[in-house]
């Protein structure tokens, strides 16, 4: 049973789907799954780039020695440690027991933490060295931080692909795609996509940044990550996505609403906002129920907008629970340059307003468009409203 593609001649794409897997990393909700990608290079030396995850192993190890037909494996290049990419380590060395793993310093200081008896051949590679295997030679580049310490990305510059790690990844299975522009990926990928990367990666805007410049020093005309679809065309824009994201400015400028609401007034009181600001012109509004939406959706909406506001009651003299998840969740993931509007609902002391001020306070560039908002049980403030959405015209301008 054949269970790869070929991206040439010489090269094959592993893509493994997991259907099965219903929250990433045990935390993050998966609609539709997700894939694990290997890549494997038949040159006069064989050379695979990273495993797959234990839960997918049979289907990998098949399609693996589909692919090699009967020659040995001679380099395994690890780029990256995190178990849904490493964890047949071992397993690949049973079966190929002269081949050479590669990777640098840290990666070999977390593969003996992983696997205390992984006994095969290592190459340790820094920072620009290289690897000839015939006629393709592969550079390697360090990319600390996106998202684990020990990253590194390969360029081949022959085929000019950016073996990229975790970097241009994405949630959800293929479903027999390998390319992008197999699918239509603004419609059935980029949400998730996002949600990958300001969830995953985006604490380390910085680190990614600095792979980017790495990056536009190389000839590249694919990108091969290790969860989602490979890139061939249109590569600019993906790119441009990451510049964007890494940088935490908004894509859209628009008005994401979270709200949390025990018996229904603050929710009203967003309705009311939501409504004039559409009466006003301004058309990009998205509303969530912040204790009916998971929290990694409310992180890939704040990347997105460029304003938010931010209402809940005063629960047990603090900020509403799920409120205050979000809150941390952004304080942790650097979130930044945003025009934030707070509404603060305390039937007999809204006090909220004042932590959650306190909470943006440690986060870059957030903005405060008006002084907090604060009412008791029902709102009725029509005025505050208005002002509310004529701040938010002037700074959508």
């Amino acid at each position: 049973m054949r269970n790869y593609r070929k991206i040439n001649d010489d090269v094959f794409f592993i893509g493994c789907d997991d259907h099965t897997l219903n929250r990433f990393e045990n935390i993050f909700p998966l609609k539709k799954g997700v894939s694990y990608n290997s890549y494997v290079v038949l040159d006069e030396k064989t050379i695979v780039f990273d495993t797959v995850d234990y839960s997918v192993g049979r289907q990998y190890k098949e399609a693996l020695a589909d692919i090699l037909n009967g020659r040995t494996l001679d380099y395994l290049v690890i780029s990256h440690m995190e178990p849904d990419h490493c964890s047949l380590i071992n397993e690949v060395v049973a079966l190929y027991p002269n081949l050479t793993l590669v990777g640098n310093a840290k990666t070999f200081v977390m593969m003996d933490q992983f696997f205390s008896n992984c006994e095969a051949n290592r190459l340790v590679v820094k920072e620009g060295d290289t690897l000839s295997c015939g006629t393709h030679t592969f550079t390697f580049v360090m990319a600390p931080f996106v998202h684990w310490p020990e990253v590194m990305v390969t360029y081949d510059s022959h085929d000019k692909i950016l073996y990229s790690a975790d970097a241009f990844g994405t949630f959800n299975t293929l479903d027999g795609a390998m390319f992008s522009d197999e699918t239509d990926f603004e419609k059935d990928y980029l949400d998730e996509a996002r949600r990958y990367y300001t969830n995953i990666v985006g604490k380390y805007g910085p680190q990614v940044q600095a792979l980017l410049k790495k990056a536009s020093n190389l000839d590249i005309e694919m990108i091969a990550p290790l969860h989602g679809l490979v890139w061939r065309n249109n590569i600019s824009y993906f790119i441009e996505k990451y510049q964007l994201w890494s940088t935490y400015e908004a894509e859209s400028k628009g008005v994401l609403i979270v709200f949390g609401s025990v018996y229904g007034n603050t929710q009203a009181a967003m309705n009311q906002l939501a409504l004039t600001l559409h009466d006003e012109g301004i058309h990009q509004v998205k509303m969530y129920d912040v204790s009916h939406t998971h929290v990694s959706y409310l992180i890939a909406e704040v990347f997105k907008y460029s304003h938010i506001v931010l209402a809940a009651p005063t629960y047990n003299g603090t900020i509403f629970p799920a409120m205050e998840t979000l809150l941390n969740d952004m304080q942790m993931l650097n979130v930044q340059n945003k025009n934030v509007v707070i509404f603060d609902n305390g039937s007999w002391g809204p006090i909220a307003h004042k932590k959650i001020e306190t909470k943006l306070a440690m986060m870059k560039n957030m903005n405060l468009l008006v002084p907090s908002i604060t009412f008791k049980s029902v709102f009725n403030d029509e005025s505050a409203i208005n002002e509310v959405v004529q701040k938010i015209k002037e700074t959508l301008a």
